[in-house]
């Protein structure tokens, strides 16, 4: 395989421009020519690609968001949009095309290779960590460090002013950054979409916290549950404390990455490339048992991600 292709997808997760640093490099070493496609499948349906080189990727290793740049297209769904999208391919002899991105962006490249027998490989960019073939996902990491310095400095005015701190962070099916966020920040409660709360119940665990000498307070809630204003609204409603909600919002998607997720960025990178340059395609990328592991492409959107209980029992006998 001598011509590669390179897109980002989707939401955008710090550790993105890492990955494509070390796709373009693995390729150049290989003896590729690689190109860059800009704002993903959106991109390379209008023909967004350009020619990429060593020094295209210098000095982006430590930077959030993604050089790239990044879409939602609604048009890769229909037969015309990947047809186009094929099209652009051949048109620059792009042989085979990395991507970066969620489950969304994975099944689109599983269409190319199915349909069109194009080689695809997907690198697992999205900070919510609901890919279940993988440990973790790129972006991962990095959100949750977000996360936990905004709750630590949360943390102090609470407590000066004794009060209960509701904080949403993102995940609408998954609840891997509240739970990992919550525990990091000792928490003392989270909320996720996978178990069911009771209002009342939260409210109890409140009044024992404070009547064992706790001055404040720190609820984690995942946005799939309800938002940081409703649900303050509701617990002020049935408790005498002073509730404050904080969204931490798309804050979680910036920043520069972490040493895990550059880590992971580096390996992801480079396997994908070397899979290409095997004439392998139709196989996602990830991380399991500390390994770097690969799998076809549809398995792995299609397993169901299992949420760790163990882990939230764990928030449940240490958080108050």
């Amino acid at each position: 395989m001598k011509r590669i292709g390179l897109l980002t997808s989707g939401g955008d997760a710090p550790g993105m421009n890492a990955a494509i640093r070390a796709v373009v490099r693995s390729g150049i070493y290989f003896g590729m020519e690689v190109y860059g496609i800009e704002r993903g499948y959106a991109g390379l349906i209008e023909d967004a690609v350009f020619p990429m080189e060593m020094r295209s990727v210098s000095n982006i290793v430590q930077f959030g968001g993604t050089k790239l740049r990044t879409a939602r297209c609604l048009e890769m769904m229909t037969k015309e949009g990947q047809k186009q999208a094929v099209e652009t391919l051949e048109k620059h002899g792009i042989e085979g095309l990395v991507v970066i991105g969620g489950d969304g962006s994975f099944r689109g490249a599983k269409t190319l290779t199915d349909e069109f027998g194009v080689p695809t490989i997907g690198i697992p960019g999205t900070i919510d960590n609901d890919l279940a073939y993988t440990d973790y996902t790129l972006g991962f990491d990095t959100a949750v460090n977000t996360c936990l310095d905004i709750i630590n400095k949360l943390r102090d005015t609470m407590t000066s002013h004794e009060r209960v701190s509701v904080v949403e962070v993102m995940g609408r099916h998954c609840g891997d950054i509240a739970l990992y966020s919550g525990i990091a920040s000792g928490a003392e409660i989270i909320v996720v979409p996978e178990i069911a709360f009771n209002m009342d119940e939260i409210a109890s665990r409140i009044h024992r916290s404070r009547a064992n000498g706790k001055h404040s307070n720190i609820i984690i809630v995942a946005e799939g549950v309800m938002s940081a204003d409703k649900f303050a609204k509701g617990l002020q409603a049935i408790t005498e404390y002073d509730v404050r909600p904080t969204c931490i919002g798309h804050v979680q998607r910036g920043g520069s990455p972490s040493m895990s997720d550059r880590m992971l960025a580096a390996q992801f990178g480079n396997k994908a490339v070397r899979l290409l340059n095997d004439g392998i395609g139709n196989r996602a990328v990830g991380i399991r048992d500390n390994k770097i592991i690969d799998m076809d492409i549809i398995e792995a959107v299609s397993m169901k991600k299992q949420f760790d209980y163990e882990l939230y029992e764990t928030l449940q006998m240490i958080s108050m």
